[in-house]
């Protein structure tokens, strides 16, 4: 495999509407970005992908895009972006942004034009469609819920949006708008940005047909996933964008994909494959339910194990993934991935540990270095989310009283990861001096980012240490390039795994996620302790390390072992 410089790197996005406001209006920016550069150079981190901060009427949360080439005002100027990208390369940080090119805003310009002439030439850069008996052009349901068809006013057409009204599809079969959208790309690169977090990008590819499918619900409809997992081609699209925006500026990118065919991952990220990386979600599958969050059971550490080792091998002979345990689109790792008993800061640091020193790229997510958790909210009132409202309207309509959809919101929502960061114990947990867009969550006072920079035995300085072991010039060559063996498989309750070098270093990882404690043998050589999370464990709840290798690790222990030769 072709070594890359992103491959050494640690990245962490930012989901700026939460990560620090520095005008008191409640809102986070890119002047409040600026002032927490120092905080991530500090932390070890290489790239910082920022959320959408596009012109935007903000619908879902700048996800609809009505201007590429403009700031939004809520996050400050284009000039303050270009003091930003300046002051991020003074402390060699790489600015990645979000590219959100399967969709735009309705009130973009082109879709304005395209309504005033529903059959003129900017109609042609979306999906202006008949409808058919009397209805709409196809059964599938947008991602959001509802129909992918809304009609278009005063016509018999319809237009179509696989996720809300107001984010209609762009026709990536029209020639002039591909090139437009390449246009925009490569402006920003040479602005400097050192490539984008794609999203949505596999949805590009239409069936211009758009053939019904079997209904998959009481609705009549079914999910507009079917036909973007049918359709044939979307490759050919991502090798134009690739070739014609991405390679003149050896632009970084890693991609949101989802419903991609097993067969094509090295066509994804393979040597010259579309996209640098792409994010594992592969344990985020685990989290959904059949019809909805409502019926989501919680993740099982077996499947959740058996699911990571398994994309870990899948991968390892293809390219690199990007490692994730949460991120704006999901709820917070800790409360999603850890059983109850171990959702402690030595719990956390345990599920850091397995995640970190996994083989691909560390994404972190803002908070998630403090531990940052699922926030409880009182009423479906305190959600922002368009996504959450729906699961929330979903359960109701499936016969959930309103407690039980609530619940099922505060364990599934989006917007557990979109409460502000959680900087101090003062008020609003230092993120404004105002009132914050959505509520904090009241951990605060105890989860913060001021409180753990002086504990030594805190989650943030684990992170740090771990960040700083997987780039030291003694194992970087084991835990960046090393090949990923799981062991000790067997047992329900430990991850275990090896990362071994060509030259046959071996770096051992292990996390006991069981309530019992754990002891199993090891081959009998010598062993270092790179790492543990006991630092802080109370008194008769250390693991240990004997000399004849066998190793006990109590409940929600973690140690990083190197193997002397």
């Amino acid at each position: 495999m072709e070594r890359k410089w992103w491959h050494e790197k640690i990245a962490y996005q930012i989901y700026p509407k939460s990560f620090n406001d520095s005008n008191g209006d409640g809102i986070g920016d890119l002047r409040g970005i600026i002032e927490k550069l120092d905080y991530l150079k500090e932390l070890g981190i290489d790239i910082v992908w920022i959320s959408p901060i596009y012109q935007s009427p903000f619908v879902d949360q700048g996800y609809d895009i009505s201007d590429y080439y403009k700031i939004a005002p809520a996050f400050g100027t284009m000039e303050e972006f270009d003091e930003l990208l300046a002051e991020a390369k003074k402390r060699d940080i790489e600015i990645v942004m979000d590219l959100v090119i399967n969709h735009c805003s309705d009130q973009h310009e082109w879709f304005q034009k395209a309504l005033a002439d529903p059959y003129g030439e900017y109609a042609d850069y979306f999906y202006f469609e008949k409808g058919r008996n009397g209805g709409a052009p196809s059964n599938y349901r947008s991602y959001f819920g509802g129909s992918v068809w809304e009609p278009v006013p005063g016509t018999d057409l319809y237009y179509l949006h696989l996720f809300a009204k107001e984010q209609p599809d762009l026709n990536w079969n029209n020639p002039k708008m591909k090139e437009e959208l390449f246009a925009m790309i490569r402006w920003w690169l040479e602005k400097g940005v050192a490539g984008f977090r794609i999203d949505a990008i596999i949805n590009i590819k239409k069936d211009p047909n758009f053939p019904n499918f079997p209904a998959d619900g009481p609705d009549g409809l079914a999910s507009c996933t079917k036909m973007v997992e049918e359709v044939e081609g979307v490759g050919e699209l991502l090798e134009e964008l690739r070739q014609k925006a991405f390679d003149p500026y050896q632009a970084f990118t890693v991609a949101e994909v989802f419903n991609m065919r097993e067969e094509e991952l090295k066509e994804f990220v393979g040597e010259n494959g579309h996209f640098s990386t792409m994010f594992d979600f592969s344990a985020h599958l685990l989290t959904g339910g059949e019809h909805g969050w409502y019926d989501a059971k919680p993740v099982k550490f077996s499947e959740w194990k058996r699911t990571v080792i398994e994309s870990q091998l899948e991968v390892q002979n293809v390219g690199f993934l990007a490692n994730i345990i949460e991120n704006h689109d999901e709820p917070r790792g800790a409360s999603t991935y850890l059983p109850e008993y171990a959702v402690n800061p030595r719990g956390i640091k345990m599920l850091a540990a397995v995640n970190i020193l996994l083989r691909g790229l560390p994404f972190l997510y803002q908070g998630q270095e403090i531990g940052m958790r699922n926030c409880p909210m009182d009423s479906i009132d305190d959600y922002d989310d368009i996504n959450t409202k729906d699961q929330y309207r979903t359960a109701l309509e499936a016969g959930c009283t309103e407690e039980e959809a609530l619940d099922a919101c505060i364990r599934y929502s989006r917007d557990n990861a979109r409460t502000p960061m959680q900087w101090s114990h003062e008020k609003e947990a230092g993120f404004t001096t105002g009132k914050p867009w959505l509520k904090v969550n009241p951990n605060y006072t105890g989860i913060n980012v001021e409180d753990q920079l002086k504990d030594e035995d805190s989650v943030l300085h684990f992170y740090k240490k771990l960040i700083a072991l997987r780039k030291s010039e003694a194992y970087r060559e084991t835990l960046i390039f090393g090949r990923f063996v799981p062991a000790f498989e067997a047992d329900e309750d430990v991850f275990a795994f090896y990362r071994e070098s060509e030259s046959g270093d071996r770096v051992f990882i292990a996390a006991n996620f069981g309530k019992e404690e754990k002891t199993f043998k090891l081959p009998e050589k010598s062993y270092t302790v790179l790492l543990t999370n006991d630092d802080s464990a109370p008194e008769g709840t250390l693991s240990t390390l004997e000399n004849d290798g066998t190793l006990c690790l109590k409940s929600c222990g973690a140690v990083v072992l190197r193997e002397e030769a």
